[in-house]
């Protein structure tokens, strides 16, 4: 009988020891981390910026702040970023309050001549019903204005043709975006900030893009990446232009 008891009690011991073993070994895994405040995915930069060393002195260092247009760029054509100062800072999805708030971290501490700011497309797409083309411009005018007090020459782009998006065929998005375009051009002249014409060289009869140049009528494939690359070039070159 003592034996059994002697058995039993040292099964419990085990037992025990056992659940407080695994208890410990899940204590000390290391917890995730809880990203859900991130809504600007400011991480998705954080990592490289910190690897990034600062300008040289003649050094032209150029932030191209977007969403996917941008970030597909450096997918699709990465050597047109190899060897130029050019830095891809774009986060497919984004919408302008995004970008506005990635702006200190993803465009002035990393002390570029100059910013192209690229934004409105996401927002019309959502949507969401509260978007307007009076608030996007709000957003752009923030993050422009934000450049120039830092010494940073601001090119604002003239959004790429979408006639509609393919995940959401309701929305008609070819006026709205000619309509925004007529006023980030009003405003980049008011304020004398250099315009990037996306819209013109890539624009069919329908107000969309050319059937050869994308890849779904908002993304531009290889051809149509090529044919940005040119306008860009010419318009960092006028940008810097006055540079002293």
């Amino acid at each position: 009988m003592k034996s059994k008891i002697l058995t039993l009690f040292m099964l419990v011991l085990a037992s025990s020891s056992f659940a407080q073993l695994k208890t410990d070994s899940l204590s000390n895994k290391p917890e995730k981390e809880n990203f859900a405040d991130d809504w600007a995915a400011l991480s998705k930069y954080q990592k490289e910026n910190e690897l990034l060393p600062p300008p040289t002195r003649k050094e032209k260092r150029v932030v191209f702040l977007g969403s996917s247009i941008f970030e597909f760029w450096k997918q699709k054509d990465p050597e047109y970023f190899k060897d130029k100062p050019y830095l891809d800072r774009g986060i497919s999805g984004q919408i302008s309050p995004q970008l506005l708030i990635r702006f200190r971290q993803d465009v002035i501490n990393l002390k570029p001549k100059v910013v192209i700011i690229l934004a409105g497309s996401n927002d019309i797409a959502g949507n969401t019903g509260h978007v307007t083309n009076d608030k996007i411009m709000d957003n752009i005018k923030s993050m422009a204005e934000l450049a120039r007090l830092h010494h940073i020459k601001v090119i604002l782009c003239k959004y790429l043709p979408v006639y509609e998006y393919p995940w959401n065929k309701r929305i008609k998005a070819a006026d709205s975006i000619v309509s925004l375009n007529e006023k980030i051009v009003a405003y980049a002249k008011e304020r004398n900030y250099t315009i990037l014409d996306y819209w013109t060289p890539l624009v069919d009869e329908r107000k969309g893009q050319r059937a050869e140049l994308t890849v779904d009528g908002v993304h531009p494939n290889l051809a149509g990446y090529k044919i940005m690359e040119e306008v860009t070039d010419a318009a960092v070159k006028k940008a810097l232009k006055n540079w002293h």
